[in-house]
């Protein structure tokens, strides 16, 4: 299954030793006893989740990815739902569940995702399914290093229910996909694909779900924590996912030596120091060279740990999960030798100039030859591209990691070769090149894009891009309006436009 938007090379992954079942008590009638009623097992509420996906294609946007089969594991929760990761039913055209008793295939949606925290929930149609099949009760704690886990799921290899065995072997809090930030427990067993969204149990409660495995080694996998579940079933519980609140600041530790006198600090100051504050604005209550030395009443050392409890220490941005109230989090700095106490803005919405497309499939819109997208962070094909990006001077690389310059700013590409026809004769081939100009308008953002062509009644249009190093294009309007419907036609896309944009251009 195609996980290119997975963060730090993990994979949707499963444990790979099987165990037998638990044993049952010895159920043979005597004269005298009656047969006792069969016990609730974990694996009666573990269950196979069967998709058929349709992944967008950055570079043809107008048409989705092939359909590719795949398969995960869920567990049933409260509410006759059942949660899992979201990479195991993103981008699903069909959603299908089973359990280990039945081979009878269940129709299912998603009611609620979290791409970034790698969590979804999903109903059923026929929701008699959880008559006999109950919810597994969630651990409060976070387990100890080195206890004994099981795994739960339905990993490649066979078809029936296996149960893995390993052990705790550190907790972290860690980055996830899409700059989202959580717990994370790691584990010492093997993992492989299809286990994803199974869940891990600790004396018969849920401590978490298997999510990944580090490809680069062996014997790392990886659990979401029950304390991230009740975050995402709380964020959902009003029908949609809003995400977690972080700080957006960038910070660097107080480990070397020269630090101190430089920024004339006592010998036992601990904390992180400001490197670049989210915002520069006055109101902007961290500022470049402030020590951040406590978050709440947790004292951060200085490299951004805090003692979470015995044996535990944790980055000091998980406090912000537990602490934020009113979209702030109190933290106490040290600026200029004095100290203060701040209440730091943090949210979930941190707007990207190159974001993710967050479960959605891409905008387009086909004029003459040229097929015009919104450069996402699917582009990730482009790696390898990404010297030769940076010596051109392409804002695809220049502009990494930047906040939008203005509201709405996107940045327009050449998301497909150009289609062949004689328009394009002579010219090099603009894939991947971003739209600075149309006859001399600078191009804000797709939209933007439609409008300016849509509206353009000069004879020719120019189209210059944003680097050093390509031609400008010149076609005659007219022709390039009149020759679209027969280019769609026969390369095979069905519309000029993706549904918000075509709406734009019929203002015409």
């Amino acid at each position: 299954m195609k996980r290119n938007w997975m963060a730090a090379a993990l994979t949707g992954a499963a444990l790979l030793l099987t165990f037998p079942a638990p044993s049952r008590a010895d159920d043979k009638e005597t004269d005298k006893e009656k047969p006792e009623a069969k016990e609730s097992s974990p694996r009666d509420s573990v269950v196979k989740i069967l998709a058929t996906m349709r992944q967008p294609d950055v570079f043809r946007p107008w048409a989705k990815s092939s359909p590719t089969e795949a398969s995960g594991t869920g567990v049933v929760i409260e509410g006759k739902r059942i949660i899992t990761n979201a990479h195991v039913v993103l981008y699903a055209s069909q959603l299908f569940v089973e359990s280990e008793q039945s081979s009878d295939k269940i129709a299912a949606t998603v009611e609620a995702v979290s791409p970034g925290m790698d969590l979804a929930v999903i109903k059923l149609e026929d929701e008699s399914f959880f008559d006999k099949r109950k919810p597994l009760k969630r651990s409060a704690e976070l387990p100890a290093v080195k206890e004994t886990v099981l795994a739960y799921g339905y990993p490649q290899g066979g078809t029936s229910l296996s149960i893995t065995k390993g052990i705790v072997s550190r907790i972290e809090f860690a980055a996830y996909n899409e700059n989202a930030m959580g717990l994370r427990i790691q584990v010492d067993a093997a993992i492989n694909p299809g286990n994803s969204g199974g869940p891990a149990l600790v004396d018969d409660k849920v401590i978490g779900l298997v999510f990944s495995r580090l490809n680069s080694s062996d014997n790392i996998g990886y659990i979401i924590p029950s304390e991230e579940i009740e975050l995402f079933l709380k964020d959902v519980a009003d029908g949609k996912y809003d995400g977690k609140p972080l700080m957006h600041d960038q910070l660097q530790t107080l480990e070397n030596d020269a630090l101190r006198p430089f920024l004339k600090l006592d010998k036992k100051a601990a904390g992180m120091i400001v490197h670049h504050p989210d915002r520069k604005d006055e109101e902007y209550p961290l500022k470049e060279w402030d020590l951040i030395t406590k978050i709440g009443d947790h004292e951060i050392d200085s490299t951004g740990m805090v003692t979470v409890k015995e044996n535990l220490r944790l980055h000091f941005q998980y406090y912000i999960q537990r602490l934020a109230k009113d979209g702030k989090v109190p933290l106490t700095i040290i600026r200029q030798g004095e100290t203060k106490s701040i209440g730091l803005p943090v949210s979930a919405k941190h707007p990207m100039l190159i974001e993710s497309l967050h479960g959605r499939y891409p905008s387009y819109f086909v004029w003459g030859p040229l097929v015009f997208s919104t450069a996402t962070a699917e582009f990730d094909r482009l790696g390898a591209l990404y010297p030769m990006l940076c010596r051109i001077g392409s804002p695809l690389a220049t502009r990494r990691g930047d906040r939008p310059a203005f509201d709405g700013e996107q940045l327009v590409v050449v998301a497909s070769p150009m289609f062949p026809h004689k328009l394009g004769k002579g010219y090099s081939n603009p894939v991947t090149k971003v739209v600075k100009e149309i006859n001399g308008v600078r191009i804000k953002n797709l939209r933007h894009l439609v409008e300016t062509l849509r509206d353009c009644k000069d004879k020719f249009v120019t189209i210059n891009f944003n680097d050093r190093a390509s031609e400008t294009i010149v076609f005659n309007r007219q022709e390039a309006s009149d020759a679209t419907e027969d280019i769609l036609s026969d390369n095979g896309v069905r519309q000029q436009a993706s549904d918000d944009l075509a709406e734009v251009w019929k203002k015409k």
